[in-house]
């Protein structure tokens, strides 16, 4: 195997948020597979190599650099384009291209999908986003009825659901970081979550969602949009609501209703699975097997499959436009 350097702008409070602390797992669930190391390249930290000086070493041919930050991917793939990289992919909608010889991680299916039919001759995986361990059902009395973290949240949610919600019952908002997220889901009834305007008005995708699975995984009624990654695993009517269904009015009625009748969805042990340590460390393991498997024949052998770029699209579909018309004409082709 060989060695993985993880690349991050940085990892304090500066860069937080669920991409890195996502990737900072991932890097943990490496190291039992492999030497994993993160690599800042924004900001240098005194814990961390930084990717300027790991440049400079004479032989990188045994390293991996495993890119992830999506605006930042164009940068480096130019950078590192003499070594080894693989793209650790959330999110989708940045508008660039990979060639064939970077394989994709992808954590979700939606992502997946997404570069299955931009990159077709990449070698591509499946590795969702691990849920931390502290998200559990503690079994306790919830004295929050709805719980809302601000970010990302649509105009609608905040401006026209959450205050007709306030009359009627308990309604905590989350503004900031909270250290203690899992003890917090674990209080209330019913998690209200949603992005699709957020990602919309970005341009770029739901890398994975994991919010909505942490509340789940602690016991509450999920309320939320099933865009992008959201889908991969929330199935409304069964582990979720889908929530702005067709009127305000509606909302309420429904979200009032759990809160009354607060009943967690009972997920199968195999659900969970999916996206636990033993599992994805397991999954890791034949992933990166694989690529170095790759970057083994990649030494010794160009890529010689054509790619889909915009003017063999043309030429294909007038290929296709040709073939139908002579068909219509009773022409053999």
């Amino acid at each position: 195997m060989r060695k993985l350097y993880f690349l991050l702008p940085g990892t304090t409070n500066k860069f937080g948020g669920g991409g890195l602390w996502a990737e900072l797992k991932t890097v943990h669930l490496a190291r039992q597979i492999c030497p994993a190391e993160i690599v800042t390249y924004r900001q240098r930290e005194s814990s961390h190599l930084f990717l300027d000086d790991c440049l400079q070493k004479a032989d990188l041919d045994d390293c991996i650099f495993v890119v992830s930050w999506g605006f930042d991917v164009p940068k480096l793939v130019a950078k590192l384009q003499q070594h080894h990289i693989i793209y650790h992919a959330h999110s989708t909608g940045y508008r660039f291209t990979l060639p064939p010889q970077i394989p994709i991680i992808s954590v979700s299916r939606n992502t997946m999908g997404y570069w299955g039919q931009k990159s077709p001759n990449a070698l591509i995986y499946y590795l969702p986003n691990q849920i931390g361990e502290e998200f559990g059902n503690l079994g306790q009395e919830r004295d929050i009825d709805v719980l809302v973290q601000v970010r990302k949240s649509s105009e609608y949610l905040l401006e026209q659901l959450v205050p007709a919600l306030q009359s009627h019952c308990r309604v905590e908002l989350l503004t900031g970081y909270v250290e203690d997220l899992a003890g917090l889901f674990n209080r209330a009834k019913i998690y209200l979550y949603d992005s699709a305007e957020y990602w919309g008005v970005s341009g770029v995708t739901e890398g994975f969602g994991l919010p909505p699975l942490e509340a789940l995984a602690c016991g509450c009624q999920v309320f939320s949009s099933v865009n992008s990654a959201l889908a991969d695993y929330l199935d409304p009517g069964f582990n979720c609501h889908k929530i702005a269904g067709y009127s305000r009015e509606y909302d309420v009625q429904r979200i009032l209703a759990a809160v009354n009748s607060p009943n967690a969805p009972d997920l199968p042990d195999s659900f969970w699975a999916e996206y636990g340590a033993q599992k994805l460390g397991s999954r890791l393991e034949v992933i990166l097997t694989e690529i170095n498997a790759f970057f083994d024949h990649r030494q010794t052998q160009q890529s010689n499959i054509e790619g889909l770029s915009w003017w063999r699209r043309g030429r294909l579909l007038t290929k296709r436009s040709l073939s139908k018309l002579l068909k219509k004409l009773g022409v053999r082709s």
